[in-house]
């Protein structure tokens, strides 16, 4: 694959393919539909030569193109794969065709920027996933947030003006916490080398004092924590899922909360190591209150679209514990449980949305009984949900388990008191699933509901068939991640004792 701009090819193609929409005068709203299938399949292809070609044997970066972009100020173009972003990259481009596919009837006006919109969000999000300067990251993180913004804000339900701006405060507040942080290292690095660079292997080495490291690394955590969103840092995530769009519920949940978890294993744990350690404490409290306290308020949720927005808070707080118990059990299941939840919550709201589009209303109340009246419907659902609760030989089981197995061998208690959050979380979704699909059929709006359509078993089929390839083969997974994650227990480990008057 060598001379060819791959990376480059995956992140940019969606955007193009996006403004082509755009200026694609007397289009007709269906060819508008099948052009952006066209393009998001495409590069759905062209991502998978970086999993058939990965070299798992290395940590290093793969299929690295670096450029010096902005000399004066050692801004690079220097993007690349490796075994923590790999499978993530591969997440967004699988999900977004579906997206399109889910979006085909739901979205009846406006068309034509709503696929723009999703295509360039896409390339936002593969841009985080693949910087290697801290520069090019901080602007895909940012160019991210519009299409986001504007996709709920437009297309979203009710109160979704609402919801937009609550999105983009929080995260316009965190992004600038992180933008001081990182011009501060930027400096700082500048004035020990005498060299300005932006490439994060370069910062990874700079010599900061005790307290420079503690505001930086609360300064980048803050930013990353509320993109998660972790506990007490969530509360516009609930909001964002219920009003936006299908669509823009499967991409927030399946790939763009990840943003938050890779960046901290990316940047804020290996720039400050012991200052990861000194708040790991804290982060596992917050995460095993955000897993037992996520669960609990999805139990009492009314609406089904936020209780599978409070679920995806408990399912983030596993993932941030794995990380911060520092062992390679806990790592690889954080890693490997990103992408879990990007499929199990991702086809929640894919089945969600399916019926929604026959009924118009979310209320559990409202529904009952459907699995007579909707056979297929209630099997793929059914299937979902065990993923969800992390049944064996599904997807969810391997990465809650590996988490579990990595706090167990940090602190046993973490452990017990985490697993209880499986036990809850079991709890709501059967509880949900039992009120939703049982019972009588009484409801005159519900003995008319047609069952799953080829196109709609089209776009869950391929989830299903991921969630049981990861839960029975999850070694051609892990194997992928295993140099990148050993060299990230590396990296994290601090060098000595933290000091604060140092």
């Amino acid at each position: 694959m060598s001379g060819i701009p791959l990376v480059s090819l995956v992140v940019f193609l969606p955007l193009f393919g996006g403004i082509a929409l755009l200026f694609w005068k007397n289009a007709g709203e269906d060819k508008i539909r099948k052009a952006a299938l066209v393009i998001s399949l495409v590069d759905f292809a062209l991502s998978v030569p970086l999993f058939l070609f990965f070299d798992s044997s290395t940590s290093k970066p793969q299929f690295v193109e670096q450029v010096s972009w902005i000399p004066s100020l050692g801004i690079e173009y220097f993007i690349g794969i490796d075994g923590l972003s790999l499978f993530l990259v591969l997440l967004t481009t699988f999900l977004t065709p579906l997206c399109v596919l889910i979006s085909w009837n739901d979205i009846r006006v406006k068309v034509k920027p709503f696929f723009a919109l999703l295509l360039f969000l896409e390339s936002g999000i593969l841009g985080v996933f693949v910087s290697f300067d801290l520069f090019l990251f901080y602007l895909f993180w940012e160019a991210m947030l519009i299409p986001m913004y504007f996709l709920i804000g437009v297309w979203g339900g009710p109160n979704r003006i609402y919801a937009a701006v609550k999105f983009f405060l929080y995260t316009i507040a965190g992004s600038l916490l992180m933008l001081v942080a990182i011009v501060f290292l930027y400096n700082l690095h500048e004035a020990q080398t005498a060299k300005a660079t932006f490439n994060i292997f370069e910062l990874y080495g700079t010599d900061l004092q005790a307290h420079q490291r503690y505001w930086l690394f609360l300064a980048f955590f803050v930013a990353f924590a509320i993109k998660v969103p972790m506990f007490p840092f969530h509360t516009w995530l609930p909001d964002a899922h219920t009003e936006a769009p299908t669509a823009g519920s499967v991409i927030l949940a399946g790939v763009l909360l990840k943003m938050g978890t890779y960046a901290m294993l990316r940047f804020a744990i290996p720039l400050f190591p012991d200052m990861a350690h000194r708040f790991a404490p804290v982060i596992i409290v917050l995460s095993l209150i955000g897993i037992i306290y996520g669960a609990l308020v999805a139990m009492v949720q009314p609406d089904i679209k936020k209780l599978v927005a409070y679920s995806s808070v408990s399912h983030l707080g596993f993932v941030m514990l794995g990380m911060f118990v520092f062992n390679e059990q806990g790592l690889h299941g954080a890693v490997l449980q990103m992408v879990n939840h990007g499929l199990s919550t991702g086809a929640l709201f894919l089945l969600v949305g399916m019926i929604y589009e026959r009924r118009h209303t979310r209320m559990i109340s409202e529904f009952g009984g459907i699995a007579k009246q909707m056979p297929v419907y209630f099997f793929l659902f059914l299937i979902v949900l065990l993923s969800s609760i992390g049944l064996p030989l599904l997807n969810g089981f391997v990465g809650e388990f590996l988490i579990l197995l990595g706090a167990f061998r940090f602190k046993w208690w973490i452990a017990v008191v985490a697993a209880s959050g499986v036990v809850w979380g079991a709890v709501y979704m059967l509880w949900m699933f039992q009120r939703f699909m049982f019972g009588p059929l009484d409801k005159e709006e519900n003995k008319k509901l047609k069952d799953l359509d080829a196109r709609e078993i089209a776009i869950l089929v391929p989830i299903i068939l991921a969630m049981f390839w990861i839960g029975i083969y999850s070694n051609s997974f892990l194997r992928k991640m295993d140099s990148s994650i050993n060299e990230s227990l590396k990296q994290s480990k601090p060098a000595g004792i933290v000091n604060l008057n140092k």
